[in-house]
């Protein structure tokens, strides 16, 4: 598995510190340990996400791409995102969902094989957010297609995205 390896600083009074840094990392690695076993054994060796934008402002879109990036890596414990429904286990929905999105909600949803796990990231696809009653939104998620899990926030975080998913995983 992974080694974790401290950068060990030394004052003056041979006091060890560790920084902050590196200790949300040893956190994320630790998150991402235990979703590798989660995820080898539904899975088969690895989750496919499929991320719809259902109309959202980009902050939850930010928080995805970063899981991505080299602090984070999902892709080292067996989690990568797909370009199309049809090859993803999983579909990750941001955004209150707007009245020109619905279809193709409908259609992602119809096209992702069983079984579906929807997950509804951020508080604007959970019930709408600030968007709430817009008239040109329909709320949340679950207003067009069955959500399965939520993961709250404005937007969450990329680390707690990934409680989330450890959290839905353990569930399954």
């Amino acid at each position: 598995m992974f080694k974790l390896f401290f950068k060990i600083f030394k004052n003056k009074n041979n006091v060890i510190s560790i920084s902050r840094t590196d200790i949300s990392q040893a956190e994320i690695i630790a998150i991402g340990q235990k979703l590798q076993k989660n995820i080898k054994k539904l899975f088969k060796g690895s989750l496919a996400i499929r991320q719809v934008d259902a109309g959202s402002d980009n902050a939850c879109e930010q928080e995805l791409v970063a899981l991505s990036n080299a602090f984070y890596d999902v892709e080292r414990f067996g989690i990568h995102f797909v370009a199309s429904p049809r090859h993803a286990d999983m579909l990750l929905v941001t955004g209150p969902v707007t009245k020109n999105m619905q279809e193709a909600l409908k259609r992602a949803y119809e096209a992702t094989p069983g079984p579906k796990i929807v997950v509804a990231v951020g508080d604007d696809a959970i019930d709408g957010g600030i968007y709430k009653n817009s008239y040109a939104v329909l709320n949340g998620v679950n207003n067009v297609i069955p959500v399965n899990y939520q993961i709250p926030g404005d937007p969450p975080s990329p680390k707690a995205i990934l409680v989330g998913l450890l959290h839905i995983l353990e569930t399954i």
